[in-house]
């Protein structure tokens, strides 16, 4: 992953904020929406756009870009740097690695839990049950 390079293919716009806010809000656009074009990257290889795919798979168009945005501060620059800063943490966490499962077997102690849960389930049922039949 080329960090600068993915940085520079990034496109922002500036929107209007929605909801409440006064004049101020009503006649500025605070907003950021950004853009990320993920299969013409240049800053990520083959492999990297497949994880990416996957794991990101619901923000995704179906023009292949992904898209997120920010409103949570009345500065448009804030907000350009905290939706930034959010796709960057979101393409690390897509790539990173899964740490692979240990399989181990369940412990002497809740087995032995189990079997007294199921035991006394049993005989719940079993006294629910009406004793002249």
């Amino acid at each position: 992953m080329d960090k600068e390079q993915i940085l520079r293919e990034l496109e922002y716009k500036a929107v209007r904020s929605s909801g409440p806010g006064g004049q101020h809000a009503n006649k500025t656009a605070t907003k950021v929406e950004l853009s990320f074009d993920v299969k013409n990257s240049a800053g990520l290889s083959d492999e990297e756009k497949e994880k990416i795919f996957k794991k990101l798979y619901n923000r995704i168009s179906k023009e292949h870009i992904l898209k997120m945005s920010s409103e949570d501060s009345r500065s448009q620059h804030a907000n350009k740097d905290l939706v930034t800063q959010t796709f960057l943490e979101e393409l690390k966490k897509a790539l990173k690695k899964p740490k692979p499962r240990k399989k181990t077997k369940p412990t002497h102690a809740s087995k032995i839990k189990r079997l007294k849960k199921k035991k006394k389930k049993a005989e719940i049922k079993q006294n629910r049950k009406d004793p002249l039949k």
